[in-house]
């Protein structure tokens, strides 16, 4: 998908500051040359619970009980969860691979404080819980394994020749265009 993350003049030359998470989920490599699509979702259809100090909110997947409405390809996890001190929070079971990232706040898995800003990754863990030490918000993220990928710059593929083919196309200018931009960005 080609696109373009850009901040207005007007917003730069006053200052500002960005907060956000960019997650980008590899698809299955039967699916990898699906179209490019954008589906928005409006933050009232994502299911969300408030309970014990606790609110959580399932962007993409299914856990504790709510499932999302925004399409996958493959089993996929992405829960938001903002936890008050004490309180606890068991990861979701059954999930192949899965990884907390702090965003901020004090949590602890185990007897072990995760770092703000950092990720701890818990492959088939069963029984992890998280303790907030403080006013914490989170994300768990996470899915079913889709096997080796190649990551190159901006392109990602199972197949290390596609990335050389996708290489070749970005350098001879055959990706569409983003609507507005006519600045063409060099490979590395």
């Amino acid at each position: 998908i080609v696109h373009s993350e850009r901040t207005p003049p007007n917003v730069r030359a006053a200052g500002h500051t960005a907060h956000a998470l960019q997650l980008w989920v590899a698809l299955p490599a039967e699916q990898e040359e699906t179209e490019p699509a954008f589906h928005h979702y409006d933050a009232l259809q994502l299911p969300e619970h408030t309970d014990q100090g606790k609110t959580i909110r399932v962007m993409v997947g299914e856990a504790y009980g709510m499932t999302s409405p925004v399409k996958t390809f493959s089993r996929t996890l992405y829960v938001e969860v903002n936890m008050k001190p004490g309180t606890q929070l068991p990861l979701p079971q059954d999930i192949e691979e899965q990884a907390v990232y702090l965003i901020e706040g004090q949590v602890s898995c185990q007897g072990t404080v995760l770092p703000v800003h950092s990720m701890a990754v818990f492959n088939q863990a069963p029984g992890v819980e998280l303790v907030a030490g403080q006013d914490s918000r989170l994300v768990i993220i996470g899915g079913a394994s889709l096997g080796k990928r190649t990551i190159w710059w901006n392109l990602v593929s199972s197949r290390k020749e596609r990335i050389e083919e996708a290489k070749r196309d970005w350098q001879e200018d055959r990706f569409p265009k983003v609507p507005g931009e006519t600045e063409f960005i060099p490979l590395p």
